[in-house]
């Protein structure tokens, strides 16, 4: 059974989202081809926020600059926000009847920040850039949505609470391998993470972070990160039983198994090449909406 935790609980969420962010940025680190070593690897994070402070903001001729500073914030926001429904073992910020919808809701003000990053700075780059990844939003938000769908479906619920309940006996993701998968593509497109990093590809230059530097970079880049940190950890309740396990807590367990999909995230980010965005849309309209479509239909049959 799934708590409201006290008051407190939405001021510890945010530093848990960023001490998991911070994480995942040195383990990308660690998985670069030009083996930073370990010492290096975890002391990333601190030696890039503080370069970043330092740093000069960027200006750009005739740029909208509350559109353009302000698309960090949202993306932060939103990130923090989804995360409010996602339940630590029993204890959860907001208990929603509605937890999938506003889940959902909140990721899709990541579109308006990306889009405001690329639009605000007036800049060509950072608009195709913007353009990219509405695109690449279109085609995984489909899948998306299916999938979330089909978890409801399976626990004939919208509460992560009692999602995590009907998999008492048998974790989501061991029956709706389909939607699991896809669900994980889905937070990596997301995040515009690698290998789907193409509308912050180096063929523009950084494309929606090309004309983004000091602060304004740092607070988008964070932004991000605590979005990939958000998906994989809704992956928890959604399709690995939540806080479920032996011998650990459920919080704990709820810690570990997000540490372990977030970690195979940030792995299979450099094992992959970097996905094209049109290539990314036809994957996603000819392969994963009809594969979670018929995931759903399966899932429907079984419950009725």
């Amino acid at each position: 059974m799934v708590e409201q935790t006290p008051w407190w609980g939405a001021l510890v969420l945010p530093a848990v989202l960023v001490a998991f962010a911070a994480a995942a940025v040195a383990l990308d680190r660690g998985l670069d081809p030009a083996r930073i070593g370990f010492g290096a690897a975890v002391a990333a994070p601190g030696r890039a926020v503080a370069g970043l402070l330092v740093q000069q903001r960027r200006r750009t001729l005739a740029a909208d600059g509350l559109l353009w500073r302000g698309a960090g914030v949202v993306l932060v926001v939103a990130a923090v926000l989804a995360s409010m429904v996602t339940p630590l073992g029993r204890w959860v910020v907001s208990d929603l009847s509605v937890g999938v919808v506003w889940f959902n809701a909140m990721e899709i003000m990541a579109w308006a920040a990306v889009w405001l990053a690329g639009w605000g700075p007036n800049s060509a780059f950072a608009l195709v850039g913007g353009y990219r990844f509405v695109a690449q939003g279109l085609a995984y938000e489909l899948p998306h949505m299916f999938v979330l769908t089909t978890a409801a479906l399976g626990a004939g619920s919208l509460r992560i609470g009692d999602i995590v309940a009907a998999q008492q006996g048998l974790w989501f993701a061991v029956w709706m391998p389909v939607a699991f998968v896809v669900y994980l593509v889905s937070v990596l497109g997301m995040a515009f993470a690698r290998p789907f990093d193409h509308p912050a590809g180096a063929d523009l230059a950084g494309g929606a972070l090309a004309e983004l530097s000091g602060v304004d970079r740092l607070v988008l880049s964070a932004g991000r990160w605590v979005l990939l940190v958000s998906g994989a950890a809704m992956a928890v309740p959604l399709f690995l039983g939540g806080g479920a396990g032996p011998l650990l807590p459920d919080w704990l367990w709820s810690l570990v198994k997000t540490a372990v999909v977030l970690g195979a995230l940030v792995w299979a980010g450099h094992r992959l090449p970097t996905v094209r965005m049109e290539r990314y849309a036809e994957i996603a309209w000819m392969v994963l909406v009809p594969a979670t479509l018929l995931q759903a239909l399966i899932v429907s049959l079984v419950v009725l």
